[in-house]
C-alpha cells in the first residue's frame, strides 16, 4: 500500500481540487489496506485520513500504515464533514444521491463537493508486483480446481454439482470464489452468463466451464469448453474458430494497444468464420480487487493498455438452442506482448 496515498494526492491536484473523499470500500482497501465493512479516506496535500467507526479503530490500526485513523463516533457523515475543506472530490459513481444532500448539508468552512469518478480507479489499472504475485496465485489455484474437476468427470452430473464442487474446492485450497462458477453445457452453453442448473450433462455436449479465484483479496478469471465425449464436426468448427480468434488477439496484447482496436482483432477471425452475429459481448476487462475493472476491450472501448495492466481475452461464439464456446485466459500487460497467467490447455479437451 506504500506510497499510494502520494500518487493519488498527485492525480488530486492535477484535477484541480484540495482533497478527496473516497468511500467505495474495495478503493479504501487499495489504498490504505483497511478490510473493515465501514470506512472512508480523505486525503490531499499533506492528508491522509482513514475514517472508521469503534468498531474497527483496533482493526485498523493494524492494518493500516501512513494514514492517520480516525474514529468517528455518533455521527458518521458529520466526522466526514468536518475533515473536508475547500473542492473536494468525491466518488459520484457510489454515492447516492440521498446521502451526498446530506453530507452536503453538513459541510462548512467553505466546502465543496465536485463530482470525480474514477480517480481511484485510475490508480488500480497498473499493478505493482505485490498485486501481479497475488493475481497469478488466484490463477493459478483456479487451474488446479479446473484439473481436479476433470478428474471427477462431467457427464451425468447436473451442472450444479459441477459448479459448487468446484468453488467448494476453491476454499478447501485456501480462497474465496471470485464469482459464481458458470457451468453450462449444450445448449445452456449459448447463455454466456448461464446459471448452473439441475440439468444433468450429457454426452457428445460441450460444457463452458468459466470460473474463478480470490486470493489475497485478488482475483483471477477463466473459462475453458470442454466436450463429453466426441461434440461433431459442427462443434469442433466453432471451437477452432473461438481459438484461432483468441490466439490472434492475444498475439496482439501490448501497452499502447487500444481497447477497440483488440477486440477487433477477435472479432475479425471470428466474422470471417461467419460467426460475427454470435459474438455480442466485449473480448474481455480489466481484473484485480474485483473481477470486472478498468480497462475495458469491447467495440466501444476509449481505453489504451498500459503496462502492468491485468486483463481478460475471451471470445465466445453461441450459438441458439445447440451449445457455446468461450475460451478465457488472463494476462498481464507489457510493453512488448503479454504474460499469461492461465496455465490450462486450450485444445479441445474431451471429458468423461
Amino acid at each position: 500500500m506504500r506510497g499510494r496515498g502520494d500518487r493519488l494526492a498527485a492525480l488530486v491536484a492535477e484535477r484541480g481540487l484540495e482533497r478527496m473523499l473516497v468511500t467505495d470500500l474495495v478503493n479504501v482497501r487499495y489504498l490504505t489496506g483497511f478490510g473493515g465493512t465501514n470506512g472512508a479516506c480523505v486525503c490531499g496535500e499533506g492528508v491522509r485520513l482513514l475514517l472508521t467507526d469503534f468498531r474497527y479503530t483496533e482493526r485498523a490500526e493494524a492494518e493500516v500504515e501512513e494514514w492517520e485513523v480516525v474514529t468517528v463516533r455518533d455521527d458518521w457523515l458529520g466526522g466526514i464533514a468536518e475533515r473536508l475543506s475547500g473542492k473536494t472530490g468525491f466518488e459520484d459513481d457510489h454515492m447516492s444521491v440521498r446521502t451526498l444532500r446530506r453530507l452536503e448539508d453538513k459541510l462548512t468552512d467553505g466546502a465543496s463537493l465536485e463530482p470525480a469518478a474514477g480517480t481511484v480507479e485510475r490508480l488500480r489499472r497498473v499493478k505493482d508486483d505485490g498485486e501481479l504475485a497475488a493475481i497469478a496465485a488466484a490463477a493459478e489455484l483456479a487451474d488446479d480446481v479446473w484439473r481436479w474437476s476433470l478428474e471427477r468427470g462431467f457427464a451425468g452430473r447436473t451442472e450444479r454439482d459441477v459448479a459448487r464442487a468446484a468453488e467448494a474446492r476453491i476454499r478447501e485450497l485456501g480462497a474465496e470464489p471470485s464469482f459464481p462458477a458458470i457451468v453450462a453445457a449444450g445448449p445452456n452453453g449459448a447463455l454466456p452468463h448461464a446459471e448452473p442448473g439441475e440439468r444433468e450433462i450429457g454426452s457428445s455436449e460441450l460444457v463452458v466451464f468459466d470460473m474463478g479465484a480470490k486470493l489475497d483479496g485478488y482475483c483471477s478469471d477463466g473459462t475453458r469448453t470442454f466436450a463429453v465425449g466426441e461434440p461433431g464436426e459442427r462443434a469442433r468448427e466453432v471451437y477452432e474458430t473461438v481459438r484461432e480468434a483468441q490466439a490472434a488477439a492475444l498475439d496482439a496484447v501490448a501497452a499502447g494497444v487500444g481497447g477497440e482496436q483488440l477486440d477487433g482483432v477477435a472479432r475479425k477471425v471470428i466474422d470471417a468464420a461467419g460467426h460475427g452475429d454470435r459474438f455480442g459481448h466485449g473480448l474481455g476487462h480489466g481484473v484485480g480487487l474485483e473481477v470486472h475493472e478498468a480497462p475495458r476491450v469491447s467495440p466501444r472501448s476509449e481505453d489504451v493498455l498500459g503496462a502492468g495492466e491485468v486483463v481478460t481475452i475471451e471470445p465466445g461464439v453461441y450459438v441458439p438452442g445447440a451449445f457455446g464456446v468461450r475460451i478465457e485466459d488472463l494476462v498481464v500487460v507489457g510493453e512488448g506482448g503479454a504474460r499469461n497467467l492461465s496455465g490450462l490447455p486450450k485444445e479441445l479437451q474431451l471429458v468423461d
